[in-house]
């Protein structure tokens, strides 16, 4: 399950270290990046729901392999892109994989561990994850920094792992449907027995405000780093990996440490954390400066993508988790959709580093919709 998750990850950084590239082939303004950034996440909120009850009904297997498929044929219409409409069609594919992908497997591991061990198996299932962030930008460093392939190859030349993927899903056996914990015990050790309650509205808000400045930043921080900085492609490959590169080491240990401490003061001391990393990024000077901060901001993020995870699947009922875990993704896509017009909005009025001015208030304020309005037993 963790290299499929490593599979349906590899895009997500890929189109956004792009950006600056997309500008120049295809003559983009800041409100035409804003739409290619903001479509595919629309096309993402849009089937949010419908594919959590279809991932409740038919099983995670059968949706693993449909999100392959759509993954293969979004790779394949980037791959041949002559003009926005197709790249944003390729791309909305590209992201609808992952909204088919997460309810099954999110769904599929939470049953296979005791509530208590579930953020150290989320924390091994998210580094997954990571590892394909990470993949997909060094991919474009390799590839065309190095192999002297165009940016089109690159999505081609995913579609081969994309198949052994395919192959890899027809030796699960097993197929979990329900938490070990019996239904008499899920209150006893905090599970929810129902999915619409305060803590859960509370909760995507939460993760409604923190998508909104990951939204904006992915937008235009490629953008920036190009123009202000003057880092090539195969450079910001390195550094954007290199963020996500923390998440094979973080996403595991923050797994470990969220069962010490408690998933939701784990999250909140780490994304605190990260967010003074972030903001110290931005606002002191020097390219060495960002770098470390930045990569840093990528350690505790990752360190609470367990936690995080794991108070979702606390707030799900069992026969509810796949609908549990798409209304956990709904927020970051219907987000994905709005945030980057607001940010080219910004970038256009204010100026492109205001944007990262703005997704600093929002981070912080993010924290504390989870600290004072979340309650998780």
């Amino acid at each position: 399950m963790a290299f499929t998750h490593t599979l349906t990850h590899v895009f997500a950084g890929i189109a956004p270290t792009l950006y600056p590239e997309f500008i120049t082939e295809f003559g983009l303004t800041n409100q035409d990046l804003g739409l290619i950034a903001s479509i595919p996440s629309l096309c993402s909120a849009l089937l949010s729901i419908p594919i959590g009850l279809l991932a409740d009904r038919i099983g995670a297997k059968k949706m693993i392999l449909m999100s392959i498929a759509v993954a293969i044929t979004g790779a394949v219409l980037a791959f041949s892109a002559t003009s926005p409409f197709t790249l944003i069609l390729g791309l909305s594919l590209l992201i609808v994989n992952t909204t088919i992908y997460h309810p099954a497997s999110y769904s599929f591991t939470t049953f296979l561990f005791k509530p208590e061990d579930r953020p150290k198996a989320l924390g091994v299932h998210g580094a997954g994850g990571t590892l394909g962030m990470t993949l997909g930008p060094m991919s474009l460093t390799l590839l065309i920094g190095a192999l002297a392939f165009n940016w089109r190859q690159v999505y081609l030349f995913w579609i081969a792992p994309l198949i052994l993927g395919a192959v890899a899903v027809q030796f699960i056996k097993y197929i979990p449907s329900e938490d070990i914990s019996t239904t008499s015990n899920e209150e006893s050790n905090g599970q929810s027995t129902k999915l619409l309650t305060r803590g859960m509205v509370m909760f995507l808000a939460f993760i409604a405000v923190r998508s909104m400045g990951i939204s904006m930043n992915s937008a235009f921080m490629n953008v920036w780093l190009a123009d202000s900085k003057g880092w090539d492609l195969a450079f910001r490959g390195i550094i954007t990996g290199s963020n996500t590169l923390m998440g094979l080491f973080a996403a595991p240990v923050g797994g470990l440490l969220a069962t010490r401490y408690g998933e939701k003061k784990w999250t909140v001391w780490t994304l605190f954390a990260a967010y003074i990393c972030y903001a110290l990024a931005y606002l002191l000077p020097g390219n060495n400066t960002f770098i470390v901060f930045y990569i840093a901001s990528g350690l505790f993020t990752f360190l609470s993508m367990a936690s995080t995870s794991a108070i979702m699947a606390k707030l799900s009922p069992s026969g509810q988790r796949g609908l549990g875990f798409a209304l956990f993704f709904l927020p970051g896509s219907v987000m994905g959709a709005i945030a980057p017009m607001i940010a080219a909005f910004i970038a256009d009025t204010f100026g492109v580093y205001n944007v990262f001015m703005a997704c600093i208030v929002v981070y912080f304020l993010a924290v504390a919709v989870l600290q004072f309005g979340v309650k998780v037993e």
